[in-house]
């Protein structure tokens, strides 16, 4: 249960590093931008974690099934992006150092959608889904999968929204916060 607090917690310190990070006027290389990203990646394996619960959690079938995976690979693209960022930034002096290694990374076939714009989304569209999936099923309340669909959209009004995204997921997550220790997560009661 730590994870569903922990996982939006992480993503909101990500953010918070990206906006002070920015103060400069660019973004990267130095230690915000490091921090920041390890920060997302720490996210990122939590929410694997927390994908695999709400699936059970939805009793598994071809949705729950689909939104795991679609989860699955945008987290493991997204984990790609994050370390060739902080790879990027410690190759170089400066913020215009950056940009040419940045294009030489996405001149690779493929590289682009699969790690920077296609497939990165799918983390999104899989975790919508099952919170979704568990809306429907009466597991979580409607407006759990409302929040988890408003922060999904806000980093694609600005970035500079991740933090208040972050904060919109760990209050999606409360509901599944209110089972007692020793209860399973997967035979969690109808939360309304």
């Amino acid at each position: 249960m730590r994870s569903l607090v922990a996982a939006p917690v992480l993503v909101g310190a990500y953010g918070v590093a990206r906006i002070m990070d920015g103060f400069d006027g660019s973004r990267g290389p130095g230690l915000a931008w490091t921090v920041g990203h390890l920060f997302f990646l720490a996210a990122l394996v939590l929410f694997v974690r927390i994908f695999g619960r709400l699936r059970t959690m939805a009793g598994g079938g071809v949705t729950a099934t689909a939104g795991y995976a679609a989860g699955l690979a945008g987290a493991l693209a997204l984990a790609a992006q994050f370390t060739i960022d902080i790879v990027v930034g410690f190759l170089s002096a400066d913020h215009g150092a950056m940009g040419p290694r940045f294009e030489a990374v996405k001149a690779i076939p493929w590289v682009e959608p699969v790690v920077y714009t296609v497939v990165p989304l799918l983390f999104y569209v899989g975790m919508v889904a099952l919170v979704a999936r568990l809306a429907v099923g009466r597991r979580v309340p409607w407006w759990s999968a409302a929040l988890v669909l408003v922060q999904a959209v806000l980093p694609l009004v600005s970035k500079d929204l991740i933090p208040l995204g972050a904060a919109l997921l760990l209050l999606a997550f409360v509901p599944r916060l209110r089972l007692r220790p020793e209860q399973p997560f997967a035979h969690a009661p109808v939360l309304r």
